[in-house]
């Protein structure tokens, strides 16, 4: 099995923080240590991890164009939920849930930016 690694930029770390604190125990990855440099590193030992940090060469952190951070859900309903939890916690849509070509193909997906504009995407795909 293979897991991924990702990492964010923040321009106000503590608040994006605060925005993953929430957001990513609710699909199963935890804290898994505080960078010393600022940011957080969450994830599964182990296993798929997501760094929130203020930028190596610290420059103004900024949105990459195309790039996207994207999580494997179980269920469509957990799709749902946490496009729901991302919008509850100051996140905006960037695409909402639902199936992306036909409903038999099991591509169901949702689309959403953090508080600094980061585009992540919650997906759940059954080949029909």
């Amino acid at each position: 099995m293979t897991e991924l690694y990702a990492s964010v930029g923040s321009n106000d770390i503590q608040a994006a923080m605060a925005f993953y604190d929430e957001l990513l125990p609710t699909i199963g990855l935890n804290t898994l240590l505080d960078n010393p440099d600022g940011g957080r590193f969450y994830g599964r030992p182990g296993g798929a991890m997501l760094a929130v940090v203020p930028p190596f060469d610290k420059r103004p952190a900024t949105v990459g164009n195309g790039s996207m951070t994207g999580f494997f859900l179980d269920s469509p309903a957990a799709v749902d939920a946490f496009h729901a939890k991302v919008l509850a916690l100051g996140g905006s849509c960037d695409g909402p849930p639902g199936y992306r070509g036909p409903e038999a193909a099991g591509a169901y997906f949702a689309y959403a930016r953090d508080l600094d504009g980061n585009k992540l995407c919650a997906y759940n795909w059954t080949l029909g």
